[in-house]
């Protein structure tokens, strides 16, 4: 039997007995010019299929001569996706790939035994106000790829499957469901879904997969007689049929889930591990700093400046 994150006892889960065994509210967190509100890991669970963290960023309005500046840094053993509904971020990592990540589109960097990234606002877009909202999310590896080589994959949201009809617009973002399939690798059996739906529409979740939640990024839906708002993300129990309804407003909501792992992942700062060992090594790494021959590098075009590896 699969390892099931519900059951970890570090990470306990309500009392429900409906459809909906845990709701999160996530946690906000400030990174300098905006916040995001980061629903997981959380004391309730730590992942939902191969998610591991899952951060909203924004909405926000971003000022003429500000903008987002994450310095390079590291990271093992998952992959990353920055998916946006407004605005835009430029990605550079060590492997070379250079470029602006824009709504609808997945950017897919696996980390695998180690790849360095930044994420920083274009110049063209300091010039002007604009908004920024979207989501980021870690989706970490199984043991036999935990050390795959780094890689990096950009799929524009017109190559993404769109399925529409009966006032539903859902794109799959990642993985499969519904009876098709997105273009972008994964190293699990895994779904992610970017729903927009109209007033009173209603959408069912997938039911061909071992874990699954949802996340409200706009408006609000009813589940089993309850309301949910924007903010709040809804894990639900294996195997039960769910359908989820709309409100007055509308909604939009990122649908999310897949395969359990055989035991939990370990996390510190932006590394992601079977085992502490591997964390250790990792920060090691790092800390040396030797970009020439260890095992990260810089990214060729923002080699100048690095975060630092933290105390704790």
């Amino acid at each position: 039997m699969s390892w099931n994150p519900a059951l970890d006892p570090h990470c306990p889960t309500g009392d429900e007995v409906d459809a909906i065994e845990t709701v999160i509210v996530p946690r906000a967190r400030d990174i300098g010019d905006f916040e995001v509100r980061r629903s997981l890991p959380s004391p309730k669970r730590q992942m939902v299929g191969p998610f591991i963290f899952f951060d909203q960023m924004g909405p926000a309005e971003i000022l003429t001569d500000q903008g987002i500046d994450i310095r390079p840094h590291p990271h093992i053993g998952l992959g990353t996706v920055t998916y946006l509904y407004e605005g835009s971020i430029y990605h550079r990592d060590s492997l070379g790939s250079s470029l602006e990540i824009a709504p609808g589109a997945v950017n897919w960097m696996v980390a695998g035994k180690g790849i360095t990234h930044s994420e920083r606002s274009s110049r063209e877009d300091r010039k002007r106000d604009r908004r920024m909202f979207g989501i980021q999310t870690w989706v970490a590896l199984p043991d036999e790829a935990e050390d795959v080589a780094p890689s990096f994959d950009h799929h524009g949201k017109d190559s993404l499957p769109m399925l529409e009809g009966e006032g539903k617009q859902v794109r799959l973002i990642m993985g499969h469901a519904y009876g098709e399939a997105a273009p972008v690798k994964t190293y699990s059996d895994m779904f992610y879904l970017d729903a927009v739906l109209e007033a009173g529409a209603a959408i069912p979740l997938p039911d061909d997969h071992e874990d699954r939640g949802a996340y409200v990024s706009t408006g609000s839906v009813s589940v089993g007689g309850q309301v949910f708002e924007a903010g709040q993300m809804m894990i639900f129990r294996p195997g039960d049929k769910v359908s989820m309804k709309a409100g007055p407003q509308g909604a939009r909501l990122l649908l999310l889930g897949g395969e359990t792992f055989n035991g939990p992942r370990y996390i510190w700062w932006n590394f992601v591990a079977s085992s502490k060992e591997r964390i250790e090594v990792a920060k090691e790494a790092w800390r040396k700093g030797d970009w020439q021959n260890g095992r990260f590098h810089l990214p060729p075009e923002d080699d100048q400046e690095h975060i630092p590896l933290p105390d704790r």
